[in-house]
C-alpha cells in the first residue's frame, strides 16, 4: 500500500474521495475546518497541511480500510501520472509511477500467499486491480515482468478453480505470460510456464504427451533443482493415471529422494502420497498403506488443497479393500465437502470420477474381492482418477 511521506492537498483530496466523504464530512472526521478541506481541494499540490495536520492524516489512513486504501491508491495514481495523446487523441495513462511498482510488487507477494491457502477471491481482486490497470504496451520492462508474473498466477488460479482451457483460462493465462517473458528474454520464467502448461494438459487428460513432456523438463537446466524434481515425479503421476503403475513407482521414487537431498519435507510428502496410490493402482495394498501412513505423518502445512488431495488418496485406497470401502466413501464425502468450501473445482471433479468407480467396482458381486480378476476390473475402471498435480 502507498505510504505518504509528506501530504499536500492533491494526497488529501485523493483520502477523502476513497472514503468516500463529502467536504463538510471529511473535515468532521479529520476534526478541521471545512473552509481548510476547501483549500485542498483547490490548491492541490500547491498547499502543504500544516505538520499537526500531517499526523491526522497519518492517521486517517493507517484506520482506513482495504477497499479505502485500494481506492486511495487508484485515485492518486490517476491523479499524479503523465498522460499520453493516442491517435484519436484521447488521453491516456503513460504508465505507473515509481511507488506503484513497489506496491504491485507487494500484492504479487499476497497473492502467492492467498492462493497456498486457497483465498481466491482476494487473490483475485488483487490481480485484477493491476492488470485491469495497466496495458503491455503502456509498460517498461519493469512493468512487463509484472503484468506477467500477474498473469502466470492467474493462470494458477485457474488451474486450481478447474476452469483449464478456453478463454480466460489457466491455460489461456499461462500462454500469454509465457509470451511476455520471452520478449524479456526470461528463460526461468519461460521454463516454468511450460511446466505450468504441462500440468493443465495432464490435468486435461493427455496423459501420454504430458508424461514426455516432464521427462524433458525434468533434465531443463533453465528449472530449478526442485522444480525439476517435481517434473520427474509428474512423470510418475501421469504413468500412474495411464495404468503404468510400476515404471510409475521406479519414476517417483527417484524423485522422492531428490527431495529428501534438497531438503524439501512438503514436496517428500507428497511425493509419499503419489507413491500410495501408484502401488494401490498396482494392486499392492499392504505398500500403498504403508506409504499413505508417510505422507500423513510428514509434511509442515496443510491448505484445504493439500487435506483433500490426502484425504482423496486415503479414501482412494481404503475403498479398495471391501472391509474399509465405507470408510473410505465416507472419507470422499469429506473431501467433496472441504473441495466445494474452498472452491477448488478439479478436486470436485476427481472425487466424484472416483465415486463412480466405486460404485462400478463392486457391481460385479460373483467376483471374490481380492480375486486377479477384481482386481483387474477395479484398476482399469480408476486408474485415470488417481491423484496428481492438480488432484
Amino acid at each position: 500500500m502507498a505510504t505518504v511521506h509528506h501530504w499536500t492537498g492533491l494526497e488529501a483530496k485523493a483520502l477523502r474521495l476513497a472514503l468516500r466523504l463529502s467536504v463538510r464530512a471529511f473535515a468532521e472526521h479529520l476534526g478541521v475546518g471545512v473552509r481548510t478541506v476547501s483549500k485542498w481541494e483547490k490548491l492541490q499540490a500547491l498547499t502543504d497541511p500544516r505538520p499537526d495536520t500531517q499526523s491526522i492524516l497519518d492517521t486517517a489512513l493507517v484506520r482506513a480500510d482495504t477497499a479505502a486504501h485500494l481506492r486511495f491508491e487508484t485515485f492518486l495514481s490517476e491523479a499524479g501520472r503523465p498522460r499520453t495523446e493516442t491517435a484519436d487523441r484521447r488521453l491516456t495513462p503513460a504508465g505507473p509511477l515509481a511507488w506503484e511498482y513497489e506496491s504491485w510488487a507487494d500484492d504479487l507477494d499476497r497473492v502467492v500467499v492467498a492462493l497456498s491457502q486457497q483465498d481466491f477471491t482476494f487473490a483475485d481482486s488483487l490481480l485484477s486491480r493491476w492488470l485491469s490497470r495497466f496495458k503491455n504496451l503502456e509498460l517498461d520492462e519493469k512493468g512487463l515482468y509484472l503484468f506477467a508474473r500477474s498473469t502466470a498466477l492467474l493462470g494458477d488460479l485457474r488451474r486450481y478453480q478447474g476452469t483449464l482451457v478456453g478463454p480466460l483460462s489457466a491455460q489461456h493465462f499461462y500462454v500469454g505470460a509465457r509470451a511476455v517473458f520471452t520478449q524479456l528474454g526470461i528463460p526461468r520464467r519461460v521454463a516454468q510456464l511450460d511446466l505450468s502448461l504441462t500440468v493443465v494438459m495432464e490435468m486435461s487428460g493427455r496423459l501420454e504427451t504430458a508424461a514426455r513432456a516432464y521427462e524433458t523438463l525434468a533434465v531443463d537446466d533453465r528449472l530449478s533443482p526442485r522444480d525439476r524434481a517435481r517434473a520427474r515425479l509428474w512423470v510418475g503421476t501421469a504413468l500412474s493415471k495411464d495404468g503404468r503403475h510400476d515404471y510409475a513407482t521406479r519414476v517417483m521414487t527417484a524423485a522422492t529422494r531428490d527431495f529428501e537431498d534438497l531438503a524439501e519435507p512438503d514436496d517428500w510428502s507428497v511425493a509419499h502420497q503419489k507413491l500410495a496410490l501408484a502401488r494401490r493402482g498396482a494392486g499392492d495394498l499392504t505398500a500403498a498403506l504403508r506409504l499413505l501412513d508417510v505422507a500423513c505423518t510428514t509434511g509442515t502445512g496443510r491448505s484445504p488443497m493439500q487435506r483433500v488431495q490426502l484425504i482423496t488418496a486415503q479414501a482412494h485406497i481404503l475403498r479398495t479393500d471391501p472391509a474399509t470401502r465405507d470408510e473410505g466413501l465416507r472419507l470422499l464425502d469429506e473431501a467433496s465437502r472441504i473441495a466445494a468450501q474452498s472452491d477448488l473445482g478439479h478436486q470436485l471433479r476427481s472425487i466424484e470420477a472416483i465415486r463412480r468407480t466405486c460404485e462400478g467396482a463392486f457391481k460385479p458381486l460373483h467376483h471374490r474381492a481380492g480375486s486377479s480378476e477384481w482386481q483387474t476390473y477395479d484398476r482399469r475402471n480408476s486408474a485415470k482418477s488417481s491423484g496428481g498435480p492438480g488432484n
